[in-house]
């Protein structure tokens, strides 16, 4: 079956170069592209998409506004952001608002396709550098923000903490002192604790849920 993917980009040419790198792409169908979100839920009606590719920054109503009213009324289509810098404040507001996931509009036509390809099985793409970022305005919330740590341990919490930094398996073992086979387990047991297949899904949750 095709991912039916839904664009909403206000500018033309990106707009149309992503709806040729959809349709032109084995396993994807984009089933629409349009140009701003003023008519959002028809559009998400008729288009009927698993993942939708949102502009955050957009004439009338904005890519974040949008991600909300989406996410209120149709809560099991998959939401990837797009923009051209990475800015805390909006990062941080489309996750709060739903967004499954976060690109720049400078990655490269594969890892687009990679991404709403992971997103819509249920990961939660983001890179490194923005990850690092929400991670710092989680941060500067209210120290009395609820935080739930899913009974993971201390050494679990910082090799949480160190996937969301974006540190490799590597950089893990050398970072906290101790073998490949022995952060491989552990991030096992943190995925089971947190429920998630995938480390951008652990990422996200530990953002969401303040563990780290």
């Amino acid at each position: 079956m095709n991912i039916r993917v839904a664009i909403f980009e206000d500018n033309h040419n990106l707009r149309d170069g992503l709806f040729q790198l959809i349709n032109g792409s084995y396993e994807f169908q984009c089933v629409g592209a349009y140009a701003n979100c003023n008519s959002l839920l028809r559009n998400i009606e008729e288009s009927k998409p698993h993942v939708v590719l949102m502009d955050i920054e957009m004439p009338g109503m904005n890519g974040i506004e949008a991600v909300k009213l989406l996410k209120e009324k149709h809560p099991d289509v998959k939401i990837l952001m797009e923009t051209i810098f990475e800015d805390n404040e909006k990062i941080f507001q489309s996750i709060c608002n739903g967004a499954e996931g976060y690109i720049l509009k400078n990655t490269s036509p594969v890892q687009i396709l990679s991404a709403i390809k992971e997103i819509y099985e249920g990961g939660a793409p983001m890179t490194p550098s923005i990850a690092t970022k929400v991670l710092k305005m989680f941060k500067n919330q209210s120290s009395h923000d609820s935080k739930n740590s899913f009974d993971l341990t201390d050494r679990e919490k910082e090799i949480l903490k160190c996937l969301v930094e974006g540190m490799s398996y590597k950089l893990i073992a050398d970072h906290c002192y101790i073998s490949l086979d022995t952060v491989s387990g552990h991030i096992k047991n943190i995925y089971k604790k947190l429920q998630v297949h995938s480390k951008s899904e652990a990422v996200v949750k530990a953002i969401k849920g303040r563990i780290v």
